[in-house]
Formats: structure tokens, C-alpha cells, sequence
């Protein structure tokens, strides 16, 4: 996970963002080149950033752990030993980022439980986590009914079937 404290220091060491050294470290290899290639966009991309890094982490932390979600395949415990191959069951944030992806953003416990063979109960809980680390929100379907929204997976961070706020 990145630092906010780290990026900064990084930030300042690079000549207050001049170098970009900060946008390398958040893996953003591209925009770091061309920091350093301009002086920081001349200057007003570095000012831009000492007052953005809290988000800029934030959001380099949110791609770590979709990457983590999406390909990271845990082994499932068998008596009492870990296991593979045909033993292998998807993780239920594997499960329900699958679905949200497939739903172009949406999906409720329902889908998630049928996708992934799982009880409501435990789809639910996921989603629930989900929506407490910032990863989705709770929104209202045009429907009336409750689907988590993972603006990640949708069209210009929005969905036709759910209602606006």
C-alpha cells in the first residue's frame, strides 16, 4: 500500500514536484515523464499536486487492490490442508467484482450468491465490506431496490438503472 507521507516527502525531494519522482512512485510512469520532461507541467502540475496527493494515494491504493481482488486466487483449505486444481473456489470479491463488471457496475447479494454458489447471507456481508472500505456504494435501483454501484466498472461513473442523488 502507498504512504501519503511518502508521496510528499517524494513530492519535496523531487524539487517540489518538479521531477515527478512522487507520480513514479504512485506508478504513474507516463504523467512522471512528462513531470520531469516539463518541470512539473512548468510548475502548475506540481502546485496541483501538493494540494492532490491524499486523493492521488487514495486512488493508487483502490488500483492495488482491484488488481488483488481481480487476480489473486486464494487456495481454498481442505481438510486441513491447502489445495488447488479442481479443489479451487473463487474468492467472493473475485465473485462479485465479475458480476459488477458483467452488470456494467451494478449488482446485488442475489446475483452475487447465484454467481458464485454462496448463501445470501455471506454475499451480503461481502458487499457490505465492500461499500465500508470505499470499493462501492449503496444506491437505490430505478426499481426502488437496494444494488451496490462500483462506478469503476460503469459509463462515466454512472448506470441508467439506478436513480440519481
Amino acid at each position: 500500500m502507498y504512504s501519503t507521507g511518502l508521496a510528499y516527502l517524494l513530492w519535496l525531494l523531487s524539487g517540489f514536484g518538479a521531477l515527478g519522482f512522487h507520480r513514479f512512485y504512485l506508478g504513474k510512469i507516463g504523467s512522471g515523464l512528462l513531470f520531469m520532461l516539463t518541470g512539473g507541467l512548468f510548475g502548475i502540475g506540481s502546485i496541483y499536486d501538493l494540494v492532490t496527493l491524499p486523493l492521488q494515494v487514495r486512488e493508487a491504493n483502490l488500483r492495488v487492490g482491484w488488481r488483488n481482488a481481480l487476480y489473486e486466487r486464494p487456495m481454498r483449505q481442505v481438510g486441513g490442508q491447502t489445495s488447488g486444481g479442481s479443489e479451487h473456489r473463487e474468492s467472493i470479491e473475485r465473485v462479485i467484482l465479475r458480476t459488477a463488471k458483467k452488470n456494467n457496475g451494478i449488482t446485488s447479494p442475489t446475483e452475487v450468491a447465484l454467481e458464485g454458489d454462496r448463501d445470501l447471507d455471506t454475499a451480503k456481508s461481502a458487499l457490505d465490506k465492500l461499500v465500508e472500505k470505499g470499493y462501492a456504494e449503496l444506491r437505490v435501483g430505478k426499481s426502488g431496490n437496494l444494488v451496490y454501484f462500483f462506478s469503476d466498472f460503469s459509463v462515466n461513473g454512472t448506470h441508467p438503472d439506478i436513480e440519481d442523488f
